[in-house]
């Protein structure tokens, strides 16, 4: 059974989620603050961890950087708050989705099996796809520039992994959710996020990309 870590300070919201996903068939644990919870996942590892930004002591940021810094654990923001850049900032600590409150307990709950199937995956394809000056190798886990390293994510790694293996054609923000994210429905701001992110490592002018580009009402494009 899939067990799962809440890590929020609310009371009434913390037993409802517990409540819910429970009933949703998960074996789930609480914890009011980020010391606690990271406690509980250093003892005692859960298969999925959620994360509330608003935490007192430590917040949810750090958090969610502390707990990546101990494993590769999907972990899901629920919060309030809404804004982009708490979305990017929420990713950039290591985060791998994020759902705004109130929350619909059968998406979230659809969206931590997409996780868990995601990140236990299937072997990745065996082609280095080569793009430009890009070279992707899924077997290996790296993604080169000009024969440098270039540091990514494991999301920015499969998005880039999906593009690459499609490249030249363009594929619409709903159609990278499904395949990377494994989600039939969700924010696309998580793609324009990680899209803006790998940006910023692999275009010489993010602003005015060569390689990963919009088609405006379309979706995104990485050249051949």
């Amino acid at each position: 059974m899939t067990g799962v870590l809440v890590i929020e300070d609310d009371d009434r919201i913390r037993l409802a989620l517990l409540l819910a996903l429970e009933d949703e068939g998960y074996t789930v644990r609480g914890a009011a603050t980020a010391e606690e919870g990271l406690r509980m996942q250093r003892r005692d590892p859960a298969d999925n961890v959620l994360v509330d930004l608003m935490l007192p002591g430590l917040d949810g940021f750090e958090c969610i950087r502390q707990l990546r810094r101990d494993d590769d654990v999907p972990i899901v923001v629920v919060s309030a708050r809404d804004d982009t850049h708490d979305i990017v900032a929420a990713l950039e600590a290591g985060a791998d989705d994020y759902v705004v409150k109130p929350v619909a307990v059968k998406e979230l709950s659809a969206r931590l099996r997409a996780l868990r199937r995601r990140t236990r995956g299937a072997a990745p394809p065996v082609p280095v796809f080569t793009c430009g000056e890009l070279e992707i190798s899924p077997d290996a886990g790296e993604v080169r520039r000009a024969g440098r390293t270039v540091p990514v994510t494991r999301t920015e790694f499969r998005l880039l992994c999906e593009l690459a293996e499609h490249a030249g054609r363009v594929l619409s923000r709903q159609q990278l959710l499904q395949r990377v994210w494994g989600y039939d429905t969700g924010d696309e701001r998580l793609v324009d996020v990680h899209v803006g992110r790998l940006r910023q490592k692999i275009e010489d002018d993010p602003g005015n990309p060569r390689h990963l580009v919009t088609l405006r009402g379309l979706g995104y494009k990485l050249h051949r």
